[in-house]
């Protein structure tokens, strides 16, 4: 599958498009339009009820997106939230050098120093792949968007790299007055920017995007402390080993989350733990096993304090990608703003002070919907149009409400219909215009799972036609059945055929 083709289905139906486009836009940065709102926001729904919502005493806050230069020297981000950058001596466009070289020489070059990087381009004989001229020597750029508050200016803050650093400095605080007790989350879903060097892929490397996620606060005396492990032990993850990645043929080992931890592939509960549910919850977004994997980090990509990094990544046509970064963190992060900011934030247990340690899993909102994206699409010359097979739970409408003619009282009953609907919060698109075959083919295209058609017969005896998307075929259902029906479909408590009676 091509995103490309992807792409365009988006464009053109209202999902996703470039920001500002009659402007030309400005590369890395994205619009959702009427049909993306709807998927994004219920991709966050259930993201929430996935994560936040199981019993895991997870908070969730909504922090500032700009935070002042403090918060980033503590943090490291000032020094070390780079990448290396090489500039064409010609006609000056800058390009990712780490990038470049892997994509010349297919040589993974991660955690190399500016000389090393500097030396391979020379070596390989890389060229600007723009112009084809010699390329400067390789020099570190800081990703982080500043600027100045307050009208005097000169207090200089920055657009949060991450949503993470709201979580930690408000640690103490959230802790206090939600009662905390370890272990104990703090959730955040919201906007993140970053000054990407070479923004592509779609949504996939932007300068804005939307994250979630979850700072687990644990005991470090008792980091196996995680009630929900048992419920997901069984869980089969795509686990990427180091030693596999050494070799050219190494393939991801198919291991339970309970025999990685016994095998000490990873190093805690609660990490297996969210690995095990990303599996689920991605697999609830309809995107196959065989195209996830949990890749253990190289020792040259982890930061020096980490006690375990795993990225798991998504299959697209253009190769693996990351899209949740997992990782325990130790208690660097909040020693680090105890330092700058002498603020104590231990807390009691047991009668004793802990600065408590840190298990995060960082999702990427948009990567999360691109792959969506690309993993449900399906081309179709059958039917003569794309489509796409999102689970219920995501579409942007449960099901569309289908006027046969724009006469004889037949919009009025569909209307009628859409109210009866909506008293149950069913998600509900309404659409008189066109043949009854366009008009399917619009919701198929932009992944609705369910259409109701209101024909003559419903005025006869109540009934409408329920087409599956998936499958095309279609049922009569009583008019008052059709909201339980609705519910045990998305649920998958039953079967289409076995809802209504065929036609």
């Amino acid at each position: 599958m091509e995103m490309k083709k992807v792409v365009e289905v988006c464009k053109r139906r209202g999902i996703i498009y470039p920001t500002a486009e009659i402007y030309g836009s400005m590369s890395g940065f994205w619009d959702y339009g009427p049909v993306g709102t709807r998927i994004k926001k219920n991709i966050e729904y259930y993201w929430r009820e996935f994560f936040l919502d199981s019993g895991d005493h997870i908070v969730e806050i909504d922090g500032s997106v700009v935070l002042p230069e403090s918060v980033f020297e503590a943090s490291g981000h000032l020094g070390s939230f780079v990448d290396p950058i090489a500039q064409c001596k010609k006609c000056k466009s800058i390009h990712r050098a780490d990038h470049l070289i892997e994509e010349k020489t297919k040589k993974f070059v991660e955690g190399k120093t500016t000389d090393e990087l500097t030396r391979t381009i020379r070596d390989e004989k890389i060229t600007c792949p723009k112009c084809g001229s010699a390329l400067d020597d390789v020099r570190m750029f800081n990703l982080m968007l500043k600027t100045e508050v307050s009208a005097a200016g000169g207090q200089a803050a920055y657009l949060r790299p991450e949503t993470a650093q709201n979580i930690f400095t408000s640690f103490k605080r959230v802790f206090l007055s939600s009662r905390g007790k370890l272990p104990f989350g703090i959730a955040q879903l919201g906007h993140s920017f970053r000054n990407e060097i070479s923004p592509r892929h779609f949504v996939i490397r932007v300068r804005e995007f939307n994250q979630f996620e979850i700072e687990m606060f644990i005991d470090p005396d008792n980091a196996d402390d995680c009630p929900g492990f048992d419920a997901v032990a069984k869980t089969k993850l795509n686990f990427f080993t180091q030693d596999a990645q050494h070799k050219k043929t190494g393939k991801p080992t198919s291991v339970t989350a309970a025999n990685a931890l016994k095998k000490k592939l990873i190093p805690n509960k609660w990490l297996a733990y969210f690995m095990a549910k990303e599996m689920q919850f991605y697999q609830g977004l309809g995107i196959p096993a065989a195209s996830l994997r949990h890749r253990h980090m190289l020792p040259e990509e982890t930061p020096h304090y980490s006690k375990g990094n795993f990225d798991m990544e998504i299959e697209f046509d253009f190769g693996w990608k990351e899209t949740v970064g997992n990782a325990y963190r130790g208690d660097y992060d909040l020693q680090k703003h105890m330092k700058h900011s002498r603020t104590d934030m231990s807390v009691v247990v047991d009668g004793k002070k802990v600065v408590p340690h840190v298990v995060e899993p960082s999702f990427g909102l948009e990567r999360t919907f691109a792959g969506m994206l690309l993993h449900t699409f399906r081309e179709d010359k059958k039917r003569g149009w794309d489509w796409f097979a999102f689970p219920p739970r995501v579409a942007p409408y449960t099901i569309a409400v289908l006027p046969l003619m724009k006469k004889q009282k037949l919009p009025e009953k569909a209307k009628e219909t859409i109210g009866q609907l909506k008293q149950v919060k069913y998600d509900v698109f309404y659409d008189e215009t066109g043949s009854i075959g366009k008009r399917y083919a619009r919701m198929d295209e932009i992944g609705v799972p369910y259409c109701a058609t209101v024909d003559y017969q419903t005025l006869k005896d109540d009934t409408v036609t329920l087409r599956d998307r998936d499958t095309t075929k279609q049922v009569r259902v009583q008019t008052k059945d059709l909201c339980s029906v609705l519910w045990k479909l998305v649920n998958g408590t039953a079967k289409f055929e076995k809802v209504g009676k065929p036609v």
